[in-house]
């Protein structure tokens, strides 16, 4: 080929051959990627931020492997963030990607102000003393921007700063409301530096006003999930739920588990909840940190027998911030999460900060691939609860993912208006591909958080015998299907009744 090339003397003729090459090369790639992607069920959640914040960075993490980007609302102004989301959409428009987009709100995250020079040496107990009024920190006074602080705590608990690299107690609440605290775990107290209150029930509201201003940017951007952040009741949930219903958005609802009081009431925020994060940052701080993993595997646990998608976050492979290989520690928590069930684990500052974003993602996506392989991680033995309001679909969708084991069935075809039954389906972690088709556009960029779909946009009414015909070939279309192949298609009957999924069929691909 290269002899051709020097061959032919014709510029212009060359330079068409070699665009040739390069696109026939391009797709070639494309297809291989698709490929891999087509296979890994658990999905991978990307940070954006300085690090991967250009369109080359970005459609390289997804070639790589991300399903869903990131964007966190504690760092960045509006701007920075419609740029990445532009970047995003183009994505989507020139690839045969649904890559979704994640707004994680900041909520009543508590913070230090600004402390003097790089920080201050806190020594074993030193009295530090925070106030209302801003100021410059010192070893003795330092800024808190919290004002109901001194009536919500109380002498004797517990304050974690900095994640936990110190510790003070309470030890006076004065008169003009400056609450003062006795060192107990020294340490470089810096600017800006977290707040937690591990034995403290804080009042502030669960949207602050930042987050209502960042809700309203949202809202404008049709982004598709939303991260609330410290959820402590069903209610935080509601209360956001009204407020994207009242502005006309269609964004689902994460709740982030990171408070103690969340767990007190499990069972009502998942039922209250679109999806569930669990944020093992500030939770491994305001619980003792042995108990996370058993609190990990019983979230996932409860959010599988609910179809509700279930995120692991947080300092899963950190390591390669700055390492081009994570820790061995590292790679067995991913594991597990992808053995325990999760349908999606998540980087933060790994591609966000991170010196390789792409290999971090990449090495992620290896791993889960591996695990994968393993029979365990398929076929969760759920039953459908008859007490459910949906147990008559719930039944269908559980019986449609049993004859697909039994028969080895090549992909599930499902249907869906509302999201339900792609999360359904989803909950009982078939082995066969599983491909949801709804006329929903945004629910095609949603779907993409849930474990192993892969959704479509189609919104033809006709027969339901037609619509399966009609999606078959679209699959096959793809190269996701072949003559022979067994398909499980459901379905809803008449179907400009939009009932909920009341069908089962089985279709051998012609």
């Amino acid at each position: 080929m290269v002899k051709f090339l020097y061959l032919t003397r014709n510029c212009k003729i060359r330079s068409l051959l070699l665009d040739l090459i390069f696109f026939i090369i391009v797709k070639i790639v494309q297809l291989c990627i698709m490929f891999v992607r087509k296979n890994q069920k658990t999905k991978i959640i990307a940070t954006v931020g300085p690090a991967c914040n250009t369109y080359e960075k970005i459609i390289g993490l997804v070639y790589s492997g991300v399903d869903v980007f990131r964007l966190n609302f504690s760092h960045g102004a509006h701007q920075d963030h419609a740029a990445v989301i532009d970047i995003i959409n183009r994505i989507n428009e020139q690839y045969p990607f649904n890559i979704a987009i994640l707004a994680d709100l900041q909520g009543p995250k508590l913070r230090i102000g600004e402390v003097e020079g790089v920080g201050v040496q806190l020594a074993e107990n030193d009295t530090i003393t925070f106030t209302r009024e801003k100021c410059v920190g010192t070893r003795e006074k330092v800024y808190l921007s919290y004002p109901n602080f001194h009536l919500d705590v109380k002498v004797g608990e517990k304050i974690l700063i900095d994640d936990g690299k110190i510790e003070v107690r309470i030890s006076e609440i004065h008169e003009n409301h400056d609450v003062s605290a006795i060192v107990t775990i020294p340490g470089l107290l810096s600017s800006k530096k977290g707040i937690n209150l591990p034995e403290t029930k804080i009042s502030l509201p669960a949207l602050t006003e930042k987050d209502l201003a960042d809700i309203d940017f949202i809202i404008g951007q049709n982004i598709d999930w939303v991260a609330l952040s410290f959820v402590r009741s069903p209610k935080d949930i509601a209360d956001l739920r009204e407020i994207l219903k009242a502005k006309g958005s269609n964004a689902k609802i994460i709740a982030k588990i990171e408070k103690p009081e969340a767990l007190d009431c499990l069972r009502e925020i998942i039922l209250a909840s679109d999806a569930i994060m669990v944020a093992r940052g500030d939770l491994g701080v305001e619980l003792p940190v042995e108990q996370i993993p058993m609190i990990q595997k019983n979230i996932i646990r409860k959010c599988i027998h609910r179809a509700k998608p279930v995120i692991i976050a947080t300092q899963m492979m950190e390591s390669m911030i700055e390492r081009v290989k994570p820790n061995r520690s590292e790679i067995t928590d991913v594991a597990n999460a992808v053995l325990e069930g999760a349908d999606a684990v998540m980087l933060s500052g790994e591609t966000a900060m991170g010196q390789h974003p792409s290999l971090v993602v990449e090495t992620m996506s290896k791993i889960i691939s591996e695990v994968e392989k393993e029979e365990t991680v398929y076929n969760k033995n759920l039953i459908p609860q008859s007490h459910s309001p949906s147990f008559l679909s719930d039944a269908l969708c559980y019986n449609a993912c049993k004859i697909a084991d039994d028969v080895d069935a090549n992909a599930i075809i499902g249907m869906t208006q509302s999201g339900y039954t792609g999360f359904m389906l989803s909950s009982f972690r078939p082995k066969s591909p599983l491909y949801i088709f709804t006329k929903n556009q945004s629910l095609v960029n949603q779907l993409s958080l849930s474990w192993g779909v892969q959704a479509f946009f189609y919104n033809k009414e006709v027969s339901l015998d037609e619509i399966i015909n009609d999606q078959i070939e679209i699959i096959k279309s793809k190269h996701l299907l072949k003559v022979g192949d067994v398909v499980i298609n459901t379905g809803s009957t008449p179907v400009q009744e939009h009932l909920p999924t009341n069908t089962i069929k089985i279709t051998k691909v012609q």
